[in-house]
């Protein structure tokens, strides 16, 4: 099957995404800068989170260049990354309306982790639909950074479950970090640089 129809879907559920968290941020009464100030976490999550649905965006993107054709076990496995996305807006506007408290942390940590391990289901499928010789096969390798992701995402639940939700929020930051950079794996191995 072509992964045009894919493609377009995906844009579009993520474009949609975006926009429903976008739409949690309520106008404040009031005409001063002072009054944007209570305002600040729900920017914050906002922000960590757009930055995070960007960078699986960006990713989704270099990851369909390497793939030549789908197959239904992609298919679903593309609606599973795009249906754990599609909870971060409501897993954001509860950390950000509840000033970083520890349990809409949690579910927002649980989130990213299941949208990592998702992402990374859609990879395995890919590979395996076509094969270990694959361009995303030899792009991806051992996929470390992948791994270092998922394992991040486990740490900063247990840090918010014990009661350490902003420390819970550097390790998120710091996986955001290093997915900030496009991931060039795929892009080199195409380009055979």
């Amino acid at each position: 099957m072509n992964k045009n129809r894919l493609e377009a879907f995906s844009d579009g559920v993520i474009a949609i995404i975006i926009t429903i968290m976008v739409l949690e941020f309520k106008v404040p009464h009031g005409e001063t800068l002072a009054d944007l100030l209570p305002l600040w976490p729900v920017f914050l999550s906002y922000v960590l989170s757009f930055v995070n649905v960007g960078i699986y965006w960006n990713n989704h993107h270099h990851l369909m260049h390497a793939v030549k054709k789908v197959n239904g076990s992609i298919l679903w496995a593309n609606l599973n990354l795009l249906f754990w996305l599609s909870l971060m807006p409501f897993a954001t506007a509860w950390m950000g309306e509840n000033h970083f408290a520890a349990t809409p942390v949690v579910l927002y940590c649980v989130d990213l982790c299941l949208c990592a391990a998702a992402y990374t289901w859609l990879q395995s499928c890919i590979i395996r639909h076509e094969g270990r010789e694959s361009t995303l096969s030899h792009a991806v390798g051992t996929d470390r950074k992948g791994k270092i992701s998922l394992a991040s995402y486990v740490v900063s639940i247990g840090l918010a479950l014990a009661g350490y939700p902003a420390l819970a929020g550097i390790f998120v930051g710091l996986v955001a970090c290093i997915w900030l950079i496009p991931d060039r794996r795929i892009e080199k191995t195409l380009t055979g640089e």
